[in-house]
């Protein structure tokens, strides 16, 4: 059998080595954009995690090139094939109303000079899942297989991937910008995704202005109205930041300030995650660079498991615009 190309430039990459698991992607880049339609078009996301004491409890790799493994993969592929798994999983482990845990450990599965693998420990489980890196009709694929204990149900999956030399992964990396003029954690008892879904109906494009004092303003300006929408008592974040604490909390400077311009779709296409996983992220840090990158930046909780980041492209505005 023959794979189809799945692959694009500037699609999905992933980066394996024996302490983290590294996901790079773009949206807009055919079907392995990150965000679904033209909402993530010039979208750049990375994330980083943690492999033993993080998402896995044994985690084992062996290749040439250092214990290095790069490949560039169907993003949309493998969430259907890791939620087709997580279903299988909830009816394995069901019983009398009750579900069973799983325990994921990565380890190489021995078959193949590159591969790596994840499996479920089966202690006291009712299923097995093992992901690895293997060859299926002569190409290469990450393959995800899922199986009840007593043998009742399987589910495999072979997503293709095409395999990188590991020194390509220098042109996946975040992209390089200044340091932020504002940094903002974003309260998580107030999101902003219902505001700016709200908001995007009404015009294509958000004005952001934050403030180093803990404010954080959305507008948008439309015929004949303007919607200007406020957040207060949040808190400013000074690591990596161009003030400094010491220079904000000066009573004779003004804290520091930026406006900023970026399209609706594209920064509520950031914020998904508050609407599915918001119990699993710690902290969410929302970073503007004026006229550069709007970048936020979601840990996960536990903070050691890992993080992921969006660098969102947005508008240039003159002096005249930013005043």
């Amino acid at each position: 059998s023959h794979y189809p190309s799945a692959f694009g430039s500037g699609g999905t990459v992933m980066h394996l080595d024996p302490e983290h698991v590294r996901i790079s992607t773009r949206g807009g880049s055919g079907s392995n954009g990150g965000t679904s339609g033209s909402d993530g078009d010039g979208i750049a996301c990375f994330a980083e995690l943690a492999t033993c004491n993080g998402i896995f409890l044994e985690h084992r790799i062996e290749s040439a090139s250092d214990n290095i493994i790069v490949f560039e993969i169907d993003l949309a592929q493998l969430r259907l094939a890791l939620q087709s798994v997580l279903f299988s999983n909830g009816s394995f482990g069901s019983k009398g109303g009750r579900r069973s845990v799983a325990q994921s450990a990565l380890h190489n599965s021995g078959d193949a000079r590159d591969s790596s693998a994840l499996a479920a420990l089966p202690a006291l489980v009712t299923y097995v899942v093992v992901m690895k890196l293997a060859k299926r009709g002569g190409f290469p694929c990450l393959c995800l297989d899922a199986s009840c204990s007593g043998g009742s149900i399987d589910v495999h999956h072979a997503i293709p991937v095409r395999i990188m030399r590991a020194a390509e992964m220098q042109y996946h990396l975040p992209p390089r910008i200044d340091l932020p003029d504002v940094q903002l954690e974003l309260p998580a008892e107030r999101p902003l995704r219902p505001v700016v879904e709200r908001l995007r109906t009404i015009s294509p494009q958000i004005f952001l202005e934050g403030s180093m004092a803990g404010e954080l303003t959305l507008r948008i300006d439309g015929d004949g109205a303007s919607i200007r929408i406020f957040y207060s008592k949040l808190i400013p974040r000074f690591e990596d930041c161009k003030t400094s604490a010491e220079e904000n909390n000066n009573g004779d400077n003004e804290p520091a300030r930026c406006t900023m311009k970026v399209d609706s779709k594209k920064l509520h296409a950031c914020l998904q995650w508050q609407a599915t996983m918001a119990r699993s992220v710690s902290s969410a840090v929302l970073c503007m660079v004026e006229n550069e990158m709007l970048v936020l930046h979601i840990m996960l909780n536990p903070g050691d498991v890992g993080f992921f980041t969006y660098y969102v492209p947005v508008h240039f505005l003159s002096p005249d615009q930013i005043d």
